[in-house]
């Protein structure tokens, strides 16, 4: 008897290590008791301080999961239980998380991500991977609150969304420089590096806006026509979503000429703050992973407020635009047009023509000058013409 119940249980153990061996799982007979109470626990709907647009999305299980793995990557655990195991709900969950919470910057690469699953259970060991040691933390979060600051410092004490977004998008363009680095995805690379590429970008765009309470999502997706990825924002300004584009906006080479350079004649590129939707959108395209809000709105346009967009082309209107902005004393003209037609007209006399020399002309009657040197720049996409002195 003894001998047969020795047996069996060495049967019984056989049995489950094959069943496990052949699922690429572990097999556990129980689930643990820390499994257990992440399932009973209460699911928060909000998270103070943060908008958590990703996380509305989600399901009542993947919710819960959210919670988990914020709470794990915000106390830096190597690994923790997290109550969901298929792999792409995880991978989902984990993406809102980081599309939400742009301030845990250590959690910032995706590819390594690892977790063990078990056979059966709907629960995983997930391992996030982190990048930068305690003391690398402290800095890079010493080096935001410092940019924190000194964006609050450009602001006045009634500014509203549209004056916030603004000074968000100038600051990081004065900030930082597009560069590919080891820090290059993260907001660690504007704000301790001061480069980074889109990704690091638009999520210092959205960390400064979340903290002057204004709505700010990170969006990713791809170039039209192109496999090329790319991030940017969607702000709400006065209750309207409106794109913002801070990577483009970053673009020193584009803005030449002797005085553009100059410190009283500062020039920031806002063609990509609030640009029209339907030419953005030509542009650049959001992954299907999640919804995006629609964008519609024109009238915080930059050339719509500055009286600088267009809607038929007249070469007289143009010629006087460009004086009265030279007698302001600008170094920069710029102007756009409602449509290709009429930007096509404008390209043929301004671009391929010879009516810019009229305008370098009255720049030289204007400063005393008997010559001068400028540049020009076109934003095909976006229907916009620069000239550059």
């Amino acid at each position: 008897m003894r001998k047969k119940k020795t047996f069996l249980r060495f049967f019984v153990f056989l049995l489950m290590l094959l069943t496990a061996a052949g699922t690429g799982g572990v097999f556990l007979s129980r689930e643990p008791s820390e499994v257990t109470r992440l399932r009973k626990a209460e699911v928060p709907e909000e998270d103070e301080g943060h908008q958590e647009y990703y996380f509305k999305q989600l399901d009542k299980d993947e919710k819960r999961a959210y919670r988990e793995i914020l709470e794990g990557v915000r106390k830096r655990e190597e690994e923790f239980y997290v109550t969901l195991s298929a792999d792409d709900k995880v991978d989902k969950v984990y993406h809102a998380v980081l599309k939400d919470h742009q301030e845990l910057f250590w959690a910032h690469n995706r590819e390594m991500i690892y977790k063990t699953t078990f056979k059966g259970r709907d629960y995983c060991l997930f391992s996030p991977g982190y990048s930068y040691t305690e003391g690398e933390i402290k800095e890079i979060s010493e080096a935001m609150e410092t940019a924190f600051q000194e964006v609050l410092s450009l602001l006045p004490a009634e500014a509203g969304d549209y004056e916030k977004a603004k000074t968000v998008y100038t600051y990081l363009i004065d900030l930082a420089s597009y560069e590919v680095s080891e820090h290059d995805q993260s907001i660690a690379g504007i704000f301790w590096k001061k480069s980074a590429v889109c990704a690091g970008y638009a999520g210092a765009a959205q960390y400064l806006l979340e903290r002057l309470n204004v709505p700010c999502i990170y969006v990713e997706g791809d170039a039209a026509d192109s496999d090329l990825s790319h991030a940017w924002n969607i702000v709400e300004i006065d209750g309207q979503n409106y794109y913002m584009d801070v990577t483009n906006g970053d673009q020193p080479e584009f803005l030449e000429g002797d005085a553009a350079v100059l410190k009283e004649h500062k020039t920031t590129m806002y063609d990509y703050f609030c640009p029209f939707p339907k030419e953005y959108e030509a542009i650049y395209t959001p992954s299907g992973e999640f919804t995006v809000p629609s964008c519609s709105m024109e009238d915080k346009n930059f050339y719509v407020l500055n009286d600088a967009c267009f809607d038929a082309y007249n070469w007289q209107e143009i010629y006087e635009y460009c004086c009265i902005r030279l007698d302001n004393g600008s170094a920069v003209v710029r102007f756009k047009f409602r449509t290709q037609q009429e930007f096509d007209k404008a390209y043929k006399d301004w671009i391929e023509g010879n009516s810019a020399e009229k305008v370098a002309q009255y720049y030289m009657s204007l400063y005393g000058r008997e010559q001068i040197e400028y540049h020009y720049g076109v934003l095909e996409n976006l229907k916009t013409i620069y000239f550059m002195f």
